[in-house]
């Protein structure tokens, strides 16, 4: 767990991801959006844990696949029940200790998590996103970072989702393949955390579509809870 030295008027805001912390792939272009006005702390789901066990966190085929960043840049490939009860543990953890919001940095389905703290949840956030064009006959493309995530995806609408990926993880580029599969939506969601301001960029000249990308859109919001 890390944190920053909080100057007065500052909210002490844990950002807690499903990898391994710091986030400097993610947290500094976030805080660019929200603002000084946050003192953050920095909790990793797999804080601590050796790589071999961190290998046996993959999930079965009755669970759904979530992905994060490990602290040298990796991927790992977690299953989504371990991932929940954790979170609910960390959860109670940033209770205990008094902070003033916790922000989940995962776009996956975390089904019952519960805090007395107010709670920022990628997956809703992002979600309404897709739902906000979607429930008005638009056709949207989402992108996820495994092709197992396509068939698991949980967001649908009255209108069309189509779905192709691309991970921000990974060795192998697939953004522009992808930006080309979902070109004939009406607007792009990028679905996932782990996606960059420039990868958005990418998606966005390559698809010739406007794109929103999560962690702009959960920055946002945050933005205006510690105004």
């Amino acid at each position: 767990m890390l944190s920053s030295s909080r100057m007065p008027n500052q909210r002490r805001v844990a950002f807690v991801t499903i990898g391994q912390s710091p986030r400097d792939d993610m947290l500094p272009e976030m805080l660019a959006v929200i603002g000084p006005g946050v003192a953050p702390l920095e909790v990793g789901v797999l804080d601590g844990l050796a790589p071999d066990v961190i290998a046996r966190l993959a999930p079965g085929p009755d669970d759904r696949l979530l992905v994060s960043r490990l602290r040298g840049g990796g991927e790992a490939r977690l299953g989504a029940r371990w991932v929940r009860q954790r979170l609910q543990e960390i959860a109670d953890r940033l209770d205990a200790e008094g902070v003033d919001l916790i922000v989940v940095l995962c776009t996956g389905h975390f089904e019952g998590l519960r805090a007395r703290t107010l709670l920022v949840e990628a997956q809703r956030v992002t979600d309404q996103a897709v739902a906000a064009f979607a429930e008005d006959g638009r056709t949207v493309g989402v992108l996820v970072p495994e092709a197992r995530q396509v068939g698991e995806f949980h967001a649908r609408g009255a209108g069309g989702v189509v779905l192709a990926h691309a991970s921000p993880y990974a060795g192998a580029d697939r953004f522009v393949e992808a930006a080309q599969e979902l070109a004939k939506a009406d607007v792009i969601v990028m679905h996932c955390m782990g996606y960059s301001e420039a990868m958005r960029r990418r998606v966005a000249e390559a698809a010739g579509r406007p794109v929103l990308l999560a962690r702009r859109l959960v920055a946002s919001m945050v933005a205006q809870l510690v105004a």
